[in-house]
């Protein structure tokens, strides 16, 4: 992979100017989708519905819950469809076959550092300042992407064979999106359930994403069995991955 990272860094770039080419906004989707989202559900949950937000704004509670969401979810859409998306590469010429989901990944990592500017403004405006623990995003996103590439790794090696795989994975991310909190608390999950809840990878990293931001203390154990299922998925998608990528250039 160190041999081959000025290919990565080609990947990576040409993947940020292939998704914003011949539009009209550009980078601004990256800010537009996770914004307006947040206002949605600002008006119909946090306002007609009433879901509770633990004492925080419900537009920021929202939005620190959609910022690390809607990165996982661009990475595993986008890397389960890298590898398909880059057959006449695959084809012509010999490199790690990781690289192509890799660059997918990292290249999310672009629309996610652009959305902060939003959560910027929204805590300056209810005149709530980011904790010293805000330090602690840079480790949970890198575990956000490495859950991310694991699942990713794994959605590209099945949709080389099955190609019913890319239209399901879209839906599979809106069905995964309601099992985690992204815009409601785990506190309202009753309490029997929450060590199930906590195998869901997204559990414990959007908490702490929501912690880490506000100062309040981390639900560590929740963050430990969630983290161990980030790792765990993202090594068995790599060796399934690894496993199937030697056919890939003749099936894909």
């Amino acid at each position: 992979l160190w041999h081959y990272r000025d290919l990565l860094y080609f990947l990576t770039w040409r993947d940020i100017t292939v998704r914003y080419k011949q539009t009209a906004l550009g980078v601004v989707w990256a800010i537009l989708q996770p914004t307006l989202s947040m206002v949605v559900f600002t008006i119909f949950l946090g306002q007609l519905a009433g879901v509770p937000s633990d004492g925080v704004p419900y537009s920021i509670f929202s939005y620190l819950g959609l910022l690390p969401w809607m990165y996982f979810s661009g990475a595993v859409t986008r890397s389960g469809a890298s590898v398909v998306g880059s057959a006449n590469l695959l084809t012509r010429v010999y490199f790690p076959r990781v690289l192509v989901p890799l660059s997918a990944t990292l290249s999310a990592l672009v629309d996610f550092a652009l959305a902060f500017a939003v959560l910027g403004g929204l805590m300056g405006w209810y005149g709530i300042w980011p904790a010293l623990s805000v330090v602690l995003l840079v480790p949970l996103a890198a575990l956000t992407a490495v859950a991310a590439t694991g699942i990713g790794m794994w959605l590209a090696a099945l949709n080389v064979r099955y190609r019913d795989v890319q239209y399901a994975i879209p839906f599979l991310m809106q069905l995964w999106m309601f099992v985690t909190p992204v815009v409601y608390p785990t506190s309202i999950v009753p309490e029997r359930w929450r060590p199930l809840f906590a195998l869901n990878p997204m559990t414990g990293i959007i908490e702490a994403y929501r912690a880490a931001v506000l100062g309040r203390p981390l639900d560590w154990g929740t963050l430990g069995v969630s983290a161990l299922s980030a790792v765990l998925l993202g090594a068995v998608g790599a060796w399934q991955f690894h496993r199937m990528e030697r056919t890939f250039a003749d099936v894909v």
